[in-house]
């Protein structure tokens, strides 16, 4: 039996076992894999962990972009109503000073017709003046006559004005 070769490779079989259980090797590899495990779930835990924070931070930031189109509607809004309205009330001050120019301008024309009216008159006096003159100087004569067209001249001044 000591010579037959199967007889030494179980007992080298058995003491390789022996020296195993012995030294504890099992027990250590499952300590590490125990360990390693651990890591592993410990990773994998920090991993959902970070993960869920960031679709948390995700949401955040998608509520803040729908948040801030929000604002930047409502700004573009009230500048276009306040466009509006400065166009309106230009619109309106445009008005008012046309309205102003044009009256201002028909005073002016009123202003000249009147004075060429006037103008006209007065030329019309001074020319109606003149007439009669020559003509009563030349009808009458002497000093009777003189006094007659200055009474006559003063009647058609006083009745023209």
């Amino acid at each position: 039996m000591l010579q037959d070769s199967t007889f030494w490779v179980l007992v080298a079989f058995v003491l390789f076992f022996a020296g195993i259980f012995y030294l504890k090797v099992p027990g250590k590899v499952l300590g590490q894999l125990d360990e390693r495990a651990a890591r592993i779930k410990k990773d994998l835990d920090e991993a959902e962990k970070l993960h869920q924070d960031a679709q948390h931070l995700f949401a955040e930031y998608q509520r803040k972009q729908r948040n801030a189109l929000k604002e930047a509607e409502e700004i573009v809004a009230a500048a276009e109503a306040e466009a509006k309205a400065l166009f309106k009330e230009t619109e309106a001050d445009l008005k008012i000073s046309l309205e102003r120019r044009r009256k201002q301008a028909e005073d002016k024309i009123a202003q000249a017709e009147k004075q060429a009216v006037q103008e006209v008159r007065d030329t019309a006096v001074e020319i109606a003046v003149a007439a009669a003159g020559a003509v009563l100087s030349q009808s009458l004569q002497g000093p009777a006559a003189a006094a007659q067209i200055d009474r006559a001249i003063g009647d058609v001044k006083a009745k023209l004005h």
